[in-house]
C-alpha cells in the first residue's frame, strides 16, 4: 500500500524568479521567469525525472500563468514548454505577447 501524499502545490518564489511545484514538500519542478516591465518572460521549465509522467509540468504552468493574469502582467513564452502549453490553452491568448528578437536579446543580456 502506498502512503497517502498531499496534492501538489505551486508556489511563486520571487527571490529566485520562478514558480515551483512541490510534492510532499519537495520541489518536483520549476518554471523560471524574468520580469521585463509588465511582461513576465518564461524561459525554462523542468520537472525532476522522479516525478515525470504525473502531469506536474502542465499543472505548474497552468497555475503560474493564472498567477500572471491575477497580477496584471503579460506572458512571453520563450520556454518551448510554455509556448506549447499556450497552443492548447487559448484562455491565456489575451495576455500573451509574441517572442521578439528584442525580448530574446534582452533575455540573453539578463541571463549573461
Amino acid at each position: 500500500m502506498s502512503q497517502h501524499s498531499t496534492a501538489p502545490t505551486v508556489e511563486r518564489n520571487d527571490a529566485k524568479n520562478r514558480y515551483e511545484i512541490l510534492v510532499d514538500g519537495k520541489r518536483a519542478g520549476l518554471t523560471a521567469y524574468l520580469d521585463r516591465g509588465e511582461q513576465r518572460v518564461f524561459y525554462h521549465t523542468v520537472v525532476d525525472e522522479a516525478f515525470a509522467g504525473q502531469g506536474l509540468a502542465s499543472r505548474l504552468v497552468q497555475e503560474a500563468l493564472t498567477d500572471v493574469r491575477d497580477s496584471g502582467k503579460r506572458i512571453v513564452p520563450v520556454c518551448p514548454y510554455v509556448a506549447k502549453f499556450l497552443t492548447k490553452h487559448d484562455e491565456f491568448s489575451d495576455i500573451t505577447d509574441p517572442v521578439t528578437p528584442e525580448v530574446l536579446q534582452w533575455l540573453d543580456t539578463e541571463l549573461g
